[in-house]
């Protein structure tokens, strides 16, 4: 097995994700407000599946020891640079989740469920505790379990597989499309920070990431059909996390334009 079976294995889940009709449903900068107030959760838990590959792929500890493959050191490495201190609109140095909540605030949209949810975290020190206690929708609560049990069962081709494939490759240009719609519809709102956010996204995607996140699963797996068959089996239930995600904002929106 190899990259592209991968992909042959996940194209019913991607084409469900792409075809979704949550898309079409967000109208209003309501709607977009709704959106990215439980999109938000995916960006932050990106970066823990970001560092824990970090923690198990190169030595982030002391004394420092060469540990693993230099090529893989090399991938992640790059990517948390990127990642975790990227360049914003203004040229400062901030994190991808940072910015998308800076682009939240501009536009208006609320950060006080995310940033409630992150002081929990902190204070229970114990992240499925702080998700059962939460308010969020289940299907977000599921979506975040789902990451952090891969993090935690620690096999680096699954959390690789989690961060590479259960991550939409098409829905970034998909959405700058969208937002440059809404910038026209509703001039009054300023969403340059967020429209920047997902062209940066598509930029280092496409560019860089992608192709070194391949060659990371590529250089994990090796010959090993095992890891090959659980790398195809965690991109497929993270894929499913992520349209579960998306159906949970639909129903918000479907929600809301009822009590209209």
């Amino acid at each position: 097995m190899n990259i592209e079976n991968i992909n042959t294995s996940i194209q019913l889940q991607k084409n469900q994700l792409l075809q979704h009709s949550l898309y079409e449903k967000v109208k209003t900068i309501d709607d977009l407000h709704t959106f990215l107030e439980n999109h938000v959760f995916a960006v932050w838990d990106f970066m823990s599946l970001l560092k824990a590959l970090q923690n198990k792929l190169t030595c982030t500890t002391t004394p420092w020891l060469p540990i693993g493959n230099p090529e893989v050191r090399y991938l992640i490495n790059e990517i948390v640079v990127a990642e975790e201190t990227d360049i914003t609109m203004d040229g400062k140095r901030s994190s991808h989740f940072e910015m998308y909540i800076d682009a939240m605030e501009q536009c208006g949209a609320s950060t006080s469920q995310i940033n409630e949810f992150l002081i929990n975290v902190k204070s229970t020190q114990n992240i499925f505790v702080s998700i059962k206690q939460s308010d969020l929708h289940p299907n977000v609560k599921a979506f975040l379990d789902f990451t952090f049990r891969v993090i935690e069962q620690g096999k680096p081709h699954e959390i690789a597989a989690a961060f590479t494939f259960g991550r939409e490759d098409l829905i970034p240009n998909m959405f700058t499309e969208i937002l440059k719609n809404f910038q026209q519809n509703f001039p009054e709102t300023d969403l340059s920070k967020l429209i920047y956010y997902f062209e940066r996204h598509i930029e280092l995607d496409a560019d860089e990431h992608g192709p070194m996140a391949m060659q990371m699963i590529t250089e994990l797996c090796g010959d090993s059909e095992q890891k090959w068959k659980e790398v195809e089996e965690v991109s497929i239930q993270a894929l499913e996390k992520r349209i579960g995600l998306w159906n949970a904002i639909e129903e918000q929106l479907e929600v809301r334009l009822e009590m209209v």
